[in-house]
C-alpha cells in the first residue's frame, strides 16, 4: 500500500486497535494468476509478540482450499469521507478523499479439528456477540457438528502490517477544522467517524 509518511500509523497497536475495531475485513488471495476476494468476520489477538488473526469459510467456498497454504493479503477499512476543496484557502486545489486503512499480510493455515472449530466460533462469538454463547451451548450437539462441518477454519500469523491514516495532515489546521467542523455535523456516519479520528489527531499534535 503506498503510505506518504505522514500518513503512517505511528504504532503497531495503532494499527492492531483499528483491525479489532474494523474487523469485518477483505481476505485475497492469488488462484492461477487472477484475485480472488472472500468478506468475513476476523478474531484479532496479540500473543507473544505475534499478530493473529483467525476466522473461517463457507466450505462450499472454493477460496477455502485455494488460500490454505498460501500468502493472503487482509484488508481493514471502514470510515472515508469526501474532502471538498471548499475547504481550503487557496482556490488552486482539488477534491480528494480522507480514509483510514491497515493492510496485513501472511501465510493461511488451516485450523483442523472439531476441538479448533469449537474454539473458533465460541471466540467468534465472545467477540460479537457475548449473550448469544448461551444459547449456542445449549443447541443440539448434532446441530452445532453439522454447522461446524460446513466451515474451514484458519489463522494467520501477520508477517507484515501496513497502516495508513489519510486525514489531511498536510494541510493546515485552518483547513482541518473547516473540515472538522462540516463532517462532525454530517448525517453520514463514516463523516462522522472521519471527523472524530481528525480530532483525536489534532489534539495530539
Amino acid at each position: 500500500m503506498y503510505i506518504p509518511s505522514f500518513n503512517k500509523f505511528e504504532d503497531q497497536q495503532e494499527a492492531i486497535s483499528f483491525m479489532q475495531r474494523y474487523s469485518f475485513a477483505t481476505i485475497v488471495s492469488v488462484k492461477d494468476g487472477v484475485p480472488v476476494a472472500t468478506h468475513l468476520p476476523f478474531i484479532i489477538n496479540r500473543t507473544d509478540d505475534k499478530i493473529i488473526l483467525k476466522s473461517h469459510f463457507a466450505k462450499a467456498n472454493p477460496q477455502a482450499v485455494d488460500a490454505i497454504n498460501t500468502n493472503v493479503l487482509i484488508i481493514f477499512t471502514e470510515p472515508h469521507a469526501y474532502i471538498s476543496p471548499k475547504h481550503y484557502e487557496k482556490a488552486e486545489n482539488v477534491p480528494t478523499w480522507n480514509y483510514l486503512a491497515v493492510h496485513a499480510y501472511g501465510k493461511c493455515v488451516l485450523l483442523d479439528g472439531e476441538e479448533n472449530k469449537a474454539e473458533l466460533l465460541k471466540a467468534t462469538i465472545l467477540n460479537f456477540e457475548a449473550d448469544y454463547l448461551k444459547q449456542w451451548d445449549n443447541l443440539p450437539d448434532d446441530f452445532k457438528q453439522k454447522m461446524m462441518k460446513g466451515i474451514v477454519a484458519f489463522e494467520i500469523v501477520i508477517e507484515d502490517l501496513q497502516g495508513k491514516s489519510k486525514l489531511s495532515q498536510n494541510r493546515t489546521q485552518k483547513e482541518r477544522d473547516n473540515i472538522i467542523n462540516e463532517l462532525k455535523t454530517s448525517a453520514n456516519s463514516n463523516e462522522m467517524e472521519i471527523a472524530d479520528y481528525m480530532s483525536v489527531l489534532k489534539k495530539g499534535d
